[in-house]
């Protein structure tokens, strides 16, 4: 079943590592297929050297396992939530890579200081509140998910525009219209985590870039009349 999504996920997943953004087992890619309501999301705790493209779980809208040896990942109710609440996204990554996570841990959403930022993201990468302890105490997991759209709706944000938020003391959830996007997005994020905290360090009086430089960078890629790349 979907073997073809299968085997994209398995090779979604493996460029964690070789990206440098999970240690051990400490993230995961899941994929959706939209017309048959299943998602293809990695096994929870397989390490990445020994995980083939088979080891790959099949859930359901509701988080049935379908088809899989193994559990999904232990973050499988978050990206459910994202997925329902948002029928664009096609693919998200969890990543704790270290500067992204940092910021998550301080609990600061991530300030637009230059214009990489700007490629990607529309605006700051916003960082949620922390879960009460009900919330983690109950259905954890799928309040992460929750908790990300709360974050969404309260500031009016546009996943398409923003396809990055950071879970306080937590760490990324990242998303595209694919897996593959995803996890281009997801080492983007930990790209421009890094230059933020190291222009900070530089500047401590830094202030976020002119918002006229913002806007030119992000729909020059994303606008109506997008020019950048071949087209």
């Amino acid at each position: 079943m979907l073997e073809e999504l299968k085997q994209k996920v398995f090779e979604a997943n493996e460029m964690l590592p070789r990206y440098g953004l999970v240690t051990f087992t400490w993230g995961n890619v899941s994929e959706i297929d939209r017309k048959a309501g299943l998602i293809v999301i990695k096994p929870s705790g397989v390490k990445y050297e020994n995980m083939k493209a088979e080891d790959m779980v099949v859930v359901d809208m509701e988080g049935n396992v379908v088809e899989g040896e193994y559990k999904p990942s232990s973050d499988m109710p978050t990206h459910l939530e994202l997925y329902k609440a948002y029928p664009k996204i096609g693919g998200i990554v969890h990543t704790h890579s270290d500067y992204a996570t940092s910021w998550a841990q301080a609990g600061r959403s991530i300030p637009c200081y230059g214009t990489t930022q700007a490629d990607y993201v529309y605006g700051e990468v916003p960082c949620t509140r922390c879960l009460r302890a009900e919330e983690i105490a109950n259905e954890y997991e799928k309040n992460t998910g929750l908790v990300i759209i709360e974050t969404f709706n309260k500031h009016n944000i546009d996943p398409q525009a923003v396809p990055t938020v950071l879970c306080k003391n937590h760490g990324a959830f990242v998303w595209g219209k694919n897996a593959d996007e995803a996890v281009h997005n997801a080492v983007v994020l930990e790209k421009i985590s890094k230059m933020a905290y190291q222009s900070e360090v530089l500047n401590a009086h830094i202030v976020p870039a002119p918002q006229e430089l913002q806007n030119k960078h992000y729909y020059r890629k994303h606008g109506e009349n997008a020019y950048y790349g071949q087209g």
